[in-house]
């Protein structure tokens, strides 16, 4: 009767912990955002309510596994490494080795800690005992975070990772953390991996997905932030700045999702503004700089053996901004002479503004540049079969309205006749918010 009364009341003990979770994790299911502020403070009062109801216990069950496993587990709901539950639940997984549980949340204190390898030995461990969601994603967090030796080691890591991720969601496809967490995998995918469209498109299908099966995922201020790096990177700028407001909003205490969201207003304010004054070069400045702008600038673009990005031979034909259709412009290019330009921001994107013909300034965004390849005012710029794209945003009363092109490399360029040296391409990497465990 006594053991049973003990299986009970651990029972109710691991109630109260699994409701301070689902508190946490749900927080605003039952609060407004204009609350977000108090969400810590909020959970850590709980924390405390159901850390005293522990306590009273503790005389009786110091020396059970599964009371150790709970203690840690309520010691580890706080953002922050605890010693206290590192202890606990070292103890609850010598005691019972096969606790997945144990070894899973011991593993995230680990990795709050800052110590890797321990965490991934404790997910690797749990794995070992059972197949689980919890062990899968972790592994998949950890081992996009593991230092490589070189970026073919890296390229692996992250590719396992993916399998990792991919095998959390079978296991359970209405879980959107581990719908989450392929997203961030698919992220790390996309900028190791050759930038492939079919990645971008995956990770923002995850994040769709783990917004759709699970209201507590569609709060994770991190998701927001992560999956607005990757608009911003696809020049969904209206998107990006959405998504940094919204994270914004939901944690008012990370400073990086708003200071993200006016970096990107200012920029955007900046290319209207230059565009639109067409880099303030005065007008007689302009027409001389203009006056040498004909065929013979075209360079090696104007030879039947020119081979573009696009893998197209041939030459090809300068066609002013005016003329340009919105997506790829197969067979023509487009030349102008640079009339201002923007230090790369975050190392998203080197920008400036080049001016045609017919004096019409388009945008030009080059990714994947090196910090010390730039172009000149005056400089004259070909863009061979250029992609072009027409913004039009509005973010809180604030409208952007420009047409931009978009160049993946420099070496899709022609500056001044000359195509550019493979020192000036340095593959962007972006640095994203982890889940918060």
């Amino acid at each position: 009767m006594a053991e049973e009364h003990k299986s009970s009341e651990l029972q109710d003990i691991k109630e109260l912990v699994d409701e301070l979770y689902n508190y946490r994790d749900c927080y605003f299911e039952t609060h407004s955002v204009e609350e977000a502020a108090r969400k810590q403070e909020d959970v850590t009062l709980e924390l405390e309510k159901v850390l005293k109801k522990l306590q009273e216990k503790e005389d009786s069950y110091k020396h059970k596994a599964e009371f150790l496993l709970l203690k840690g587990r309520c010691l580890s709901v706080a953002p922050d490494f605890s010693v206290a539950a590192e202890d606990c639940l070292s103890r609850a997984v010598k005691l019972e080795p096969g606790l997945v549980d144990g070894w899973n949340t011991l593993g995230e204190q680990y990795w709050k800690k800052g110590d890797l390898m321990a965490a991934k030995n404790c997910f690797t461990g749990a794995l070992q005992q059972s197949k689980n969601k919890v062990s899968l994603r972790n592994m998949s967090m950890v081992l996009r975070q593991l230092p490589a030796a070189d970026g073919d080691t890296h390229g692996k890591q992250v590719m396992e990772s993916v399998d990792m991720a991919r095998q959390a969601v079978q296991l359970d496809v209405a879980d959107g953390t581990s719908w989450y967490i392929l997203g961030n995998a698919y992220v790390s995918l996309f900028f190791s991996c050759g930038q492939r469209p079919q990645f971008s498109t995956q990770a923002l299908s995850a994040y769709a997905q783990a917004e759709r099966v699970d209201r507590a995922a569609a709060c994770y201020p991190e998701l927001h932030f992560n999956r607005a790096i990757l608009f911003q990177y696809e020049e969904m700028f209206g998107s990006a700045l959405g998504g940094y407001s919204r994270a914004a909003a939901l944690d008012p205490g990370w400073p990086e999702p708003a200071e993200k969201e006016k970096q990107l207003m200012e920029y955007l304010n900046n290319v209207t503004e230059l565009c639109q004054k067409k880099g303030k070069v005065k007008a007689r400045r302009l027409r001389s700089m203009l006056s040498n702008l004909s065929t013979s600038s075209l360079g090696p673009c104007s030879s039947p053996d020119f081979r573009s990005w696009t893998g197209r031979v041939g030459s090809l034909e300068s066609r002013p901004s005016s003329s340009l259709t919105h997506g790829l412009n197969g067979g023509v290019a487009a030349l102008g002479k640079v009339v201002f330009s923007l230090a790369s921001q975050d190392r998203m994107a080197f920008t400036f503004g080049m001016v045609d013909s017919e004096e019409t300034c388009v945008v030009v965004m080059v990714y994947n540049t090196a910090d010390s390849w730039g172009v000149l005012i005056g400089d004259t710029v070909v863009v061979p079969e250029p992609r072009v794209k027409r913004h039009s945003i509005t973010h809180k009363d604030r409208s952007f309205d420009f047409k931009s092109i978009r160049v993946d490399s420099p070496l899709f360029l022609i500056v001044n006749g000359r195509t550019q040296n493979a020192q000036s391409l340095i593959v962007t990497s972006v640095s994203y918010k982890p889940q918060s465990e």
